[in-house]
């Protein structure tokens, strides 16, 4: 039952309620909202609603509809995110703003060979190595696994590369060996999901658990399924589509992607997809975890084996490296579009820069007010358990953070897909000569027109956003030629104008958070003149900071992408010979921009980002011989970073 408590309940009131409710063993789990708040409450009492409704403080009851209690939307409105701590004291979330994958072989056939595949994945982009050392198989003529020893490998690779272990369990009597191994999380297999006293005594350890759909059974029956894990004990559990049984043959099963977003409706619980053992065909797969990603899935799980062909198990489900590293590439260029971002693994321990702060988290910088892009974009970027955003007033206060330490990052944007380069941050590049390029992350910027609550269309006179706001919604702009426009900081520091200055005539261009944070009411939705509207932002840390990590990434994933900026000699032919270097090696420069250097006439800095093919060696090393290259071709040049890009 859900119960509505009444606007004015005392502690007192609501202590004698919960007692009530305990003493019935039920299960609680509140909720507060902005005008109420709930307590939803399961139990195998049943008892009258009525007598509910009569203690005091409650304002009414509603019964909770579906056969599935803990696990429906009427239990717990919010998403459920599931916790996972990898070896390197980083917390994995599964169900928030992040996509997840996980990667390992089918089964664990050797130490070299799931040391190799580990060590693959987690710098492609995996967050969890997952691969089963018992194998439950429809045949007792294959190969099931190597035993315990499969499970001591599987652990000890997952400890080596961060990567917590998911493995399958198949009867309780394993859950003691799985237990003193450490298994992170459980996987409950297809051919499992009602075995119902399995799902009682996994779900009683307290574990995350990922249960897959069987291929012939109903939503409705997955989740009473993960209902038999809630009330057992675990309130970490992971829904995993798998594909069902259809008309169908030309693949191992049908990949049912609607059940992603129906289940978004039905249950608070995270849903994840595993398209090998749905499609089972091994150039389908890449494409199949791309449309699970778009049909809103929480993450993917896919099969990877170094060589396909002599697997003992599991041949016909499982890719390559090189197509998972792909895979995850593209992954990475449509996580924006969904409004999300790529779960990574962290390189290493992150010692703080010297400062004074006691924070205990890096602290990252960004200019604007709570609410701004560049905030949101650190949360793409960063765990919010590992960093804290910093507000600035302006790109250089970022830029001169970092440089002298009182921040460890900096979030800055570079380049909009609509309106073109930030010059700004390029002329900070040029002005700090001791900051780097760590990371990048592209967010996709949706723009709305806010208001007071009372405002309307009509009452605008007035609006106010960022300079790249502006010339982002021109088209809309265009069609109220009255308005004034003024520039901000930034989107966030207009809202918070428009909220404090409490004008019906005023407006700013922000983000729904924008609205959510300061109180204000949309006036109109999605004003920029495209909806593939994105702002690449760069990651900054100081040179010191870079060279003090030995030039190890961010996160635990290959660099692509590098960063230079230089002048040229005044001589025929300086650029041209300049770029050639480049054309040489085959590299894609991606962007190329000019700025005039101020108080030289005729002069410009020179900026260009190079994609690096990581399949040609050391990228290191590739960036270290073009610097020297680039050294006897230029006047002046600096390598701005090596880093990893998601385009």
């Amino acid at each position: 039952m859900v119960i509505i408590l009444k606007k004015d309940i005392s502690n007192g009131q609501k202590e004698n309620l919960t007692a009530f409710l305990h003493s019935h063993d039920f299960k609680l789990n509140e909720v507060k909202g902005e005008e109420e708040t709930v307590i939803a409450a399961v139990g195998r009492v049943k008892l009258d609603v009525s007598e509910v409704e009569l203690i005091p403080g409650v304002q009414r009851v509603i019964p909770i509809s579906r056969p599935y209690k803990m696990a429906s939307r009427e239990f717990k409105k919010e998403n459920t995110v599931v916790e996972i701590k990898n070896s390197k004291g980083q917390i994995i979330r599964i169900g928030g703003n992040r996509i997840v994958a996980a990667a390992g072989p089918c089964t664990v056939e050797s130490r070299e060979q799931i040391m190799s595949v580990a060590a693959s994945v987690a710098e492609s982009g995996a967050v969890l190595l997952r691969s089963a050392a018992f194998r439950p198989q429809s045949s007792p003529y294959t190969f099931e696994g190597l035993g315990e020893e499969g499970l001591k490998y599987l652990k000890e690779a997952g400890e080596k590369y961060g990567l917590p272990v998911v493995t399958e369990i198949g009867s309780e009597n394993l859950i003691p060996m799985m237990q003193d191994y450490g298994v992170d999380v459980y996987q409950i297999g297809a051919g499992n999901m009602q075995n119902f006293d399995l799902l009682k005594k996994v779900g009683a350890l307290g574990k995350p658990v990922i249960l897959k759909r069987s291929y012939t059974a109903t939503l409705e029956e997955l989740l009473m399924s993960a209902e038999y894990l809630l009330s057992a004990g675990t309130e970490n559990v992971i829904l995993c589509e798998r594909g069902i049984r259809t008309f169908e043959h030309s693949t191992r099963n049908t990949l049912d992607l609607s059940a992603v977003q129906v289940l978004r409706s039905l249950t608070h619980l995270p849903v994840i997809v595993d398209p090998s053992h749905a499609v089972g065909i091994r150039e389908k797969i890449p494409a199949m975890a791309l449309a699970a990603v778009a049909s809103g899935a929480d993450g993917v799980v896919v099969d990877v084996h170094p060589n396909p062909e002599k697997a003992l198990s599991g041949a016909i489900l499982s890719i390559v490296p090189e197509q998972f590293d792909k895979m995850m590439h593209d992954i990475e260029a449509l996580a924006p579009v969904m409004g999300k971002s790529v779960y990574h693994i962290f390189s290493g321990e992150f010692a703080k820069s010297e400062r004074k702060s006691d924070s205990k988290k890096l602290l990252v910088a960004y200019s604007g007010k709570k609410g701004a892009y560049a905030e949101q974009a650190i949360g793409r970027y960063f765990d919010a358990s590992e960093a804290e955003a910093v507000a600035l007033d302006s790109f250089s206060d970022v830029f001169q953070s970092v440089a002298d330490g009182s921040c460890d990052y900096g979030m800055i944007p570079i380049e909009n897909s609509l309106n073109g380069s930030v010059y700004q941050n390029y002329d900070n590049f040029s002005r700090f000569e001791d900051v780097e390029i760590a990371g990048s992350v592209t967010l996709n910027i949706r723009h709305s027109l806010l208001g007071l609550k009372s405002a309307s269309l009509s009452d605008i006179k007035t609006v106010y956003s960022h300079p790249q706001g502006f010339g982002q919604s021109k088209k809309y702009l265009d069609q109220h030629k009255d308005w004034a426009l003024v520039d901000s900081v930034s989107t966030s520091t207009a809202a918070e104008f428009v909220a404090s200055h409490a004008s019906k005539s005023n407006a700013a261009i922000g983000s729904i958070v924008n609205a959510e944070i300061y109180g204000l009411k949309i006036l109109a939705e999605d004003i920029e003149d495209d909806p593939g509207n994105f702002t690449r932002f760069v990651v900054i840390a100081s040179r010191d900071r870079i060279n003090k990590s030995e030039n190890k990434p961010l996160f635990n994933i290959k660099p692509n992408m590098a960063s230079f900026i230089f002048t040229t000699k005044n001589e025929s032919g300086a650029l041209y010979n300049t770029l050639g270097i480049f054309e040489k090696r085959r590299l894609n420069l991606t962007r190329l921009e000019s700025r005039p250097i101020k108080g030289q006439l005729w002069k410009s800095w020179f900026y260009a980002d190079v994609e690096i093919n990581k399949e040609d060696g050391d990228v290191y090393a590739q960036c270290a011989s073009i610097y020297e290259e680039l050294k006897d071709k230029t006047e002046e040049v600096r390598l701005l970073g090596v880093y990893a890009d998601g385009r």
